[in-house]
C-alpha cells in the first residue's frame, strides 16, 4: 500500500477527528490543519502519540502552503448556532477556504475533498433527494451563509476541475451522529441525549412530525475513503447518509428509552428554513462506492449515549444508568 501525506482541514471536529484516525491507522501520515472556533484538541489528543500525526492552528480562509498527495476539506462550523454566530466568517470559510485549498491542490497536484452538505438541497420539493436535484434554499435567511456558501464551494471545485484539471471528489452529508460531537453544538441528536442525560426536557421544535436520516459516524468516514479511493471519473457529488426515515417525535422517544430517563417531552416553534424532511437516495454511492450504511439506529445511539455519559460525568453530573 502507498502511504501518503494528507491534509484534513477541521481534523479536530467532530468528523475529522475520527477521519484522521482512520487515515492514521491505514498507515498514511497526516497533518491536522485546524483553528480550533468549534473543533476540540480533546478530539485529537488520543492521536499524538502517532509520530506520522501533525498539528497546525490555522484558519483556512488566509492562504498557507503544504506539500500533500490528497486534502480532505472539513473546515467550517456545521451546525446553526455555531455557523450562525459569524455568517460573514461561515461564508468566506466555505468559499476562500475552498478556493485556497484547491489552489495548493493544483499546485501539488494533490486530490481534493469536499465535504459539502444536504444543505445544499435547502427545504426540498422531491423526496428523497438525489444529487440531480437542484434544491430549493433561501439565499437570504439565517441558514444561507452555510448553505450557499457550501453551494459555492461546489461550483468552485467544478470550476477547478474543468479549468485545471484538478481531480476532485464531493460528498453531500446528511445528518451524522456519534462520539466528539460537541455537547453543545444545537444538533438534534446531541440536543436530545445530553437533555435526557440531565433529565432536562427534551426540547422539539415543531410538532415533531418532520423527518430526519440518521448515520452513524464510522459509516460516513468509510465512505470518505471510498470516494477519494474510487477513480478520478467519480468526481460526485455523491449523497453519503442512511436512507432511514425518522420522525423528530420519535428520535426523541428512542433516546428517552435507551438513556431510561425521566425527560418531558416539550415543544418549541419551527426555526426559519427549517426543512420539513430530509432523506438521501444513496443510489450513485451503492452503485459507485459499493457502499451503504452498516450502523443501526439504535446501535449507534448507544453508543454515542456512553460517550456523552462520560463527558458529562466529568462535568459533575449524576447521570441515570444506560437501559440495555
Amino acid at each position: 500500500m502507498l502511504h501518503k501525506q494528507i491534509i484534513v482541514t477541521g481534523g479536530a471536529g467532530f468528523l475529522g477527528s475520527h477521519l484522521c484516525e482512520r487515515l492514521l491507522r491505514s498507515g498514511h501520515r497526516v497533518i491536522c490543519v485546524d483553528n480550533f472556533s468549534t473543533g476540540s484538541k480533546q478530539n485529537i489528543m488520543h492521536l499524538l502519540g502517532y509520530d506520522t500525526f501533525s498539528v497546525i492552528d490555522h484558519d483556512i480562509v488566509e492562504p498557507f502552503d503544504l506539500e500533500a498527495d490528497e486534502i480532505y476539506n472539513l473546515a467550517c462550523p456545521a451546525s446553526p448556532p455555531h455557523y450562525q454566530a459569524d455568517p460573514v466568517h461561515t461564508t468566506l470559510t466555505s468559499v476562500l477556504g475552498a478556493y485556497n485549498l484547491l489552489t495548493l491542490a493544483a499546485r501539488y497536484n494533490a486530490r481534493i475533498f469536499q465535504a459539502s452538505t444536504s444543505e445544499v438541497y435547502g427545504d426540498p420539493h422531491i423526496h428523497p433527494q438525489v444529487e440531480t436535484y437542484w434544491g430549493n434554499v433561501n439565499p437570504f435567511g439565517p441558514r444561507s451563509c452555510y448553505d450557499e456558501g457550501k453551494r459555492c464551494a461546489e461550483t468552485l471545485f467544478f470550476d477547478f476541475h474543468k479549468a485545471y484539471d484538478t481531480e476532485i471528489k464531493i460528498v453531500r452529508i446528511f445528518n451524522t451522529f456519534g462520539p466528539h460531537m460537541r455537547p453543545d453544538d444545537g444538533r438534534v441528536v446531541s440536543n436530545f441525549i445530553v437533555q435526557a442525560l440531565k433529565g432536562e426536557d427534551i426540547t422539539i421544535y415543531g410538532d415533531g412530525t418532520q423527518t430526519r436520516s440518521f448515520c452513524y459516524v464510522d459509516d460516513l468516514i468509510e465512505g470518505f475513503v471510498r470516494l477519494m479511493a474510487a477513480d478520478a471519473s467519480v468526481t460526485g457529488p455523491v449523497n453519503l447518509g442512511n436512507p432511514g426515515e425518522f420522525m423528530i417525535g420519535e428520535l426523541a422517544k428512542i433516546v428517552i428509552d435507551l438513556t431510561g430517563s425521566r425527560s418531558r417531552i416539550v415543544h418549541h416553534p419551527l426555526p426559519v428554513d427549517d426543512p420539513r424532511q430530509r432523506r438521501p437516495d444513496i443510489s450513485l454511492a451503492m452503485r459507485e462506492l459499493g457502499w451503504q450504511p452498516q450502523v443501526q439506529l439504535t446501535e449507534g445511539l448507544e453508543k454515542t449515549i456512553t460517550y456523552f455519559d462520560s463527558r458529562l460525568s466529568l462535568s459533575g453530573y449524576r447521570l441515570r444508568e444506560i437501559a440495555r
